[in-house]
């Protein structure tokens, strides 16, 4: 899951923790009215990816997690669900085989092993792309990227609405995180505060120990919404988005030899974020908004 799970696995285990299911499901009607941020469109909207001929395709087997919602995760029925599975529905629409589509969930750690084992066609569980993946999977374009925000107590104020309003304020952040170093290098001039852990920043934020923090938009996104928060704090400025620091964002993970299938994915990805298909999914699982 972006083993940095697109953030690291301090993030499965926040959000399988439940905070983020609570945070969804029972306030999702009341966040749904809210107007979240667009997504940002990752595909050029001038550029056209040819469809290629699938008509020889037996079948296109997805494979995924349950242990990182809200992009896959198993709901109150026990049903498959999440941001990732719902989108490789829309991919198999798209390119028209529905039919021909399967949805498997499995350990996480398996996920490589399977697929290399031709025990399915595309890995969707937000796997980060590594320089060794890369020379053993294709990787589809990204569909998705997880930036870093601050967040402000709202108790402290603020001169202005953007980063250089935190000139004067102490700012926190987990220490020996990506998000330490890329507030060093984007921001240097600001007080850095350095806590052990997310729980650590999240308890001084709210108590005012500091008047901001920088950290994953995924999970600052959920918190501050969320009853944990008590409501003290709110999302400010940004995004900010870096793939030096936070990686090529979210894609799909296929074998070498599928480069007709690669080039399928690629194109139901361009159509579904051109038709806005792709806002409606995020929009659903996101009601408050990463950006």
């Amino acid at each position: 899951m972006i083993e940095s799970q697109q953030a690291s696995p301090t993030l499965r285990a926040f959000l399988a923790a439940g905070l983020f299911l609570a945070a969804l499901f029972s306030s999702f009607a009341a966040s749904a009215q809210q107007a979240a941020p667009s997504l940002p469109l990752l595909f050029d909207a001038r550029e056209r990816l040819a469809r290629p001929d699938l008509s020889s395709l037996v079948r296109l087997r997805f494979l995924t997690s349950v242990d990182f919602p809200p992009f896959n995760f198993t709901d109150q029925n026990g049903k498959l669900s999440g941001f990732n599975v719902d989108l490789a529905r829309e991919i198999c629409g798209e390119l028209e085989i529905s039919d021909k589509c399967q949805i498997q969930a499995m350990p996480f750690a398996d996920l490589k092993d399977a697929l290399a084992a031709s025990q399915g066609d595309a890995v969707i569980a937000g796997l980060a792309v590594t320089p060794e993946l890369r020379r053993q999977f294709l990787f589809s374009r990204p569909y998705l990227m997880l930036p870093a925000r601050f967040v402000r107590n709202l108790g402290a104020p603020f001169d202005g609405k953007t980063a250089a309003a935190l000139s004067n304020h102490s700012v926190g952040v987990v220490k020996g995180t990506v998000h330490e170093a890329m507030l060093a290098t984007f921001f240097p001039a600001l007080k850095a505060q350095t806590f052990d852990t997310k729980d650590a920043l999240l308890a001084a934020l709210k108590e005012r120990k500091v008047d901001a923090a920088f950290a994953d938009a995924l999970q600052l996104s959920f918190w501050v919404s969320s009853p944990a928060s008590g409501r003290c704090c709110a999302l400010f400025d940004g995004p900010y988005l870096s793939e030096h620091f936070l990686g090529e964002g979210m894609t799909i993970m296929l074998r070498q030899k599928d480069t007709v299938l690669t080039s399928a994915i690629d194109h139901a990805l361009a159509a579904l974020s051109r038709n806005g298909r792709l806002q409606e999914i995020y929009l659903r699982y996101f009601p408050y908004g990463l950006y």
